[in-house]
């Protein structure tokens, strides 16, 4: 009896060493600091002081905007800004051109080209909201700042929140944050699919996207008369949804 139970203490002694050493060997394999396709990122960034996340708006072109909770969404501030003659109207030659500025950031070595190098760091740096790990939870937060759209959801709208479900199906990446149905407003300019995006392309898919975004064809777009990102209308209508 001795010896079995001395034979039962080494076995077990031997099994402990053996468990240590695949959990050393676990922890030495695993990624620190988030997961190795992407920086360690949770959705659009907060404040900077740990306050709430900041609301996002991506451009036509792929440009994040983002604002504090309680500001106009930054819808409005892309568009003052690519409106160049302050007229309050976007013309054709105004978008274009403020696509092609974002262009140039990101076409960090200045060839003309966006190469597959260049496009992950968009991805990765300048606009890390419309990776897969991103967290979209931040569109069941507060309502954005700024405009209401016109004839939208009323509080009493029993189906409130079967739009606001709908208004996120089928949807990807910049998706959530932009006026288009675009995940990869960046990678979605390669026409020839070479992974190589030209400053000729980049001005090709802006002219596209001008087109159609101008629904009534008149030449220039109105802020008021720009559709609500998916985001900006799923925080309204769970706001109205509170508010029942």
């Amino acid at each position: 009896m001795v010896c079995v139970s001395i034979m039962m203490r080494t076995l077990l002694f031997a099994l402990s060493i053996c468990l240590a050493a695949a959990a050393d060997a676990a922890h030495a394999q695993a990624p620190q600091g988030g997961p190795r396709d992407g920086p360690p990122q949770d959705g659009p960034p907060r404040d900077g002081r740990g306050g709430p996340r900041l609301q996002v708006f991506i451009s036509p072109a792929g440009e994040p905007f983002r604002a504090a909770p309680d500001a106009p969404y930054p819808v409005a501030a892309w568009f003052a800004r690519a409106d160049a003659d302050h007229d309050g109207r976007l013309s054709r030659k105004e978008f274009v051109a403020e696509a092609l500025t974002f262009f140039e950031t990101v076409d960090a070595d200045k060839d003309g080209i966006i190469s597959s190098l260049e496009n992950t760091a968009y991805e990765t740096k300048i606009a890390p909201e419309i990776l897969p790990t991103a967290d979209r939870s931040v569109m069941a937060g507060p309502p954005p700042g700024g405009r209401a759209r016109k004839g939208g959801p009323r509080p009493g709208d029993k189906k409130l929140k079967n739009r606001r479900i709908m208004a996120g199906m089928n949807l990807q990446g910049a998706a959530f944050y932009s006026l288009l149905n675009e995940p990869q407003p960046v990678r979605g300019a390669d026409a020839d699919f070479n992974f190589r995006i030209t400053k000729a392309e980049f001005e090709a898919v802006a002219r596209k996207r001008f087109t159609i975004l101008d629904t009534d064809g008149d030449g220039m777009l109105i802020l008021d008369a720009l559709p609500q990102t998916p985001v900006q209308q799923m925080s309204e209508n769970m706001a109205a949804l509170r508010r029942k």
